[in-house]
């Protein structure tokens, strides 16, 4: 067990079968985040990768769908990483810090997409290594965030997707309105310790989840790896795909997909009164006898209550959407943060 599992450990927290961090009390903590209490979550779910050398940058601009020439030291970016079919294999937030670029996604398929990545380096100036040991993530989210953080010595942007170099590391601010640091591992271990001494709420993973599922923000994990092309899970809406910039695996599948209106799937919000899982098949009346699409990401809100992130065929949701078969539970639907596009 290493110094950030045992300082979750000996605060209540453990970690279940996949690695997530839970502590007691889940409903008691998402209240208390959507209430706008001040919380902190360590961020376990998630690992970064660091990608660095001289050809770094011309190396990702080449793997990534979105405008690496855009990250300047101040600013974050949504990401996403696909199949030659165009199918997404991660997703990320990206940010760069000197000449060295960062990729937060998902703990579960990190070590194979650094391993991936990795193949296609050949003799360019670029290693990829992940960091997330040495550099700690860290949630705080809340009404007072900003004053609390300021209080123990993190400044952080006020402003959504910008980036300050902060104790050493970084401090993002993202589209849910909560704030990343990414520290390294004793500061983030006396962050989390001046932020209990300030009364602040430690949540667990599931708890943070729901502010990006509240967000519109998709994260790809193995169930959905390969599932999406990146405008289902709606990247082209979050600023994660840029139609300016050049070649990069799937890239003609995708600009296929935006400009001749082939896009038939789209992300949506919904809660259902069901046990579901990510990858769970989804089903509508008006597509009788084939699957219409697929959970995407989850938070659990009650006892047999879950809100989802969803990806299913436009033309169906106004139909119904029912979850594990066509005579399954019905999904009520919740709105995003952001207008989706006519469906073509």
């Amino acid at each position: 067990m290493d110094e950030w599992q045992a300082w979750c450990s000996a605060h209540g927290g453990h970690f279940d079968a996949v690695g997530r961090l839970v502590f007691e009390g889940h409903a008691r903590e998402l209240q208390a985040a959507r209430d706008g209490q001040t919380v902190f979550s360590p961020l376990t779910q998630f690992a970064l990768l660091r990608v660095s050398g001289a050809d770094a940058l011309d190396f990702l601009q080449g793997q990534l769908s979105s405008d690496l020439r855009e990250l300047n030291g101040t600013n974050a970016q949504y990401s996403s990483y696909s199949s030659a079919k165009g199918r997404m294999l991660a997703s990320f937030l990206v940010w760069r810090q000197g000449d060295d670029f960062y990729l937060m996604l998902s703990a579960d398929i990190a070590d194979a997409i650094q391993k991936r990545l990795s193949m296609f380096v050949l003799r360019s100036k670029v290693k990829i290594e992940r960091v997330d040991r040495e550099y700690r993530l860290l949630g705080v989210a809340g009404e007072a965030a900003i004053d609390v953080l300021a209080a123990i010595g993190l400044i952080v942007p006020s402003e959504a997707m910008l980036l300050s170099e902060t104790a050493g590391g970084v401090a993002i601010r993202q589209r849910a309105g909560s704030y990343l640091l990414a520290l390294p591992e004793m500061t983030a271990l006396k962050s989390v310790s001046a932020l209990l001494d300030k009364a602040v709420r430690p949540i667990g993973n599931q708890a943070w989840d729901a502010f990006d599922i509240a967000a519109g923000i998709a994260w790809v994990t193995r169930p959905t790896q390969e599932q999406f092309v990146p405008q289902m899970a709606n990247m082209d809406l979050i600023g994660a795909v840029s139609f300016k910039k050049g070649c990069y695996p799937g890239q003609e599948i995708v600009a296929r997909t935006q400009y001749l209106g082939k896009l038939k799937r789209r992300l949506f919000r919904a809660t259902v009164a069901a046990e579901v899982a990510v990858g769970d098949a989804l089903y509508s009346p008006s597509v009788p006898g084939q699957t219409i699409g697929m959970v995407a990401n989850i938070v659990r809100t009650g006892e047999a209550q879950m809100e989802l992130l969803v990806v299913v065929q436009a033309a169906a949701w106004e139909s119904g959407i029912f979850v594990g078969s066509p005579e399954g539970v019905r999904l009520s639907p919740l709105t995003l943060p952001y207008d989706l596009p006519a469906s073509n």
